[in-house]
C-alpha cells in the first residue's frame, strides 16, 4: 500500500499538534521536541509537522510513502522514464527515520519525496532540502533530508 505524505513547517509545535489532533481525531504516532507525525489509515496519509530554524511556516513538500523497497523502485523508475530530474538517497536519516528516497520537482516547482522507511533514528537528521533543489539540477551534490533551511 502507498500512503500519501504531507510535511508542513510550523512555528508553534504544541499549538499545531493540538489543532491537527483535533482535525484527525487522534494524537500523533510520533512526537519529538521539534517534530510530530500522524500515520493515518482513513485517509491513508503520513502527515508530518516540524519546527525548523529559518523555515517559513507552510507546505514543505508532499510525497508518496511505500511499504517496500520494490515499491520505491517502481515509482522511481516511472519518474526516470518520464525524464524527470530526480535525486536519489539511500539509508538517509531524516524525520527520526532511516529511509531510501527519490526526490523530484513537478512542473510547477512543488517538491515530491517518494520514500521507503526501513528503520527508526534517534535524531531528526540533516536538513537541506533547498540543496536538494540544486541537487536535482546537479545530481552529484551531497544534499540530504527534507526540511527547508
Amino acid at each position: 500500500m502507498n500512503r500519501f505524505h504531507v510535511h508542513v513547517n510550523v512555528d508553534d509545535l504544541k499549538q499545531s499538534i493540538s489543532f491537527y489532533s483535533s482535525l484527525f481525531g487522534t494524537y500523533p504516532t510520533v512526537t519529538k521536541d521539534d517534530y510530530a507525525k500522524w500515520l493515518l489509515d482513513d485517509p491513508s496519509v503520513n502527515f508530518a509537522i516540524s519546527v525548523r530554524d529559518g523555515a517559513k511556516p507552510g507546505l514543505n513538500h508532499v510525497g508518496l510513502q511505500t511499504d517496500t523497497g520494490e515499491g520505491l523502485g517502481a515509482i522511481s523508475a516511472r519518474l526516470k522514464a518520464a525524464e524527470a530530474a530526480t535525486f536519489d538517497e539511500e539509508a538517509t536519516t531524516c524525520c527520526y527515520a532511516v529511509s531510501d528516497k527519490t526526490w523530484v520537482q513537478d512542473p510547477a516547482g512543488l517538491r515530491w519525496e517518494t520514500f521507503y522507511t526501513h528503520g527508526d533514528a534517534t535524531e531528526y537528521g540533516v536538513d537541506a532540502s533547498d540543496t536538494i533543489y540544486t541537487a536535482i539540477d546537479q545530481p552529484h551534490s551531497n544534499a540530504r533530508c527534507c526540511a527547508a533551511e
